[in-house]
């Protein structure tokens, strides 16, 4: 059977492996409740779009709503994976998948499972690159 494989991304090594770096942050700021890492990973006038959780334009609102999000809940774990990074004529996409358990506070309360994937714009600012984009695709939510 022959298909034909893309190789490549247009970028570097070392810039694919910042971006990949800043999706892993991202799991890594929420789990462990580190919110000035979690803003530092969108550009100050970010667009973020979590479908029926909501749309926050800016790095403050989409922390300020995460920390909300999260202030009532036990550990979470945040993994991101299948990770697909491409130059495009508007700069540089991702897309990656995330599944996401979120523990009850309190002993004997609900467990939760949202499992999806980020199609996510980047930019590089003077800190690095950073997520000016987000649009989370819900697979499964439990």
């Amino acid at each position: 059977m022959n298909q034909a494989v893309r190789v490549g991304t247009g970028l570097s090594a070392q810039d694919e492996r910042a971006i990949t770096a800043v999706l892993i942050a991202y799991a890594t700021g929420i789990d462990q409740r580190d919110w000035p890492l979690f803003q530092s990973l969108f550009t100050f006038d970010c667009e973020v779009d979590y479908g029926g959780f909501g749309k926050w334009h800016g790095a403050t609102a989409i922390t300020e709503y995460m920390k909300q999000a999260h202030a009532d809940i036990g550990p979470t774990l945040h993994r991101i994976s299948n990770i697909e990074i491409h130059s495009a004529s508007g700069g540089v996409l991702a897309r990656s998948y995330v599944d996401a358990l979120l523990t009850p506070m309190n002993v004997g309360g609900p467990t939760h499972r949202g499992v999806g994937y980020y199609d996510d714009q980047f930019a590089r600012t003077g800190s690095g690159w950073q997520i000016a984009r987000r649009q989370f695709h819900a697979v499964l939510l439990d």
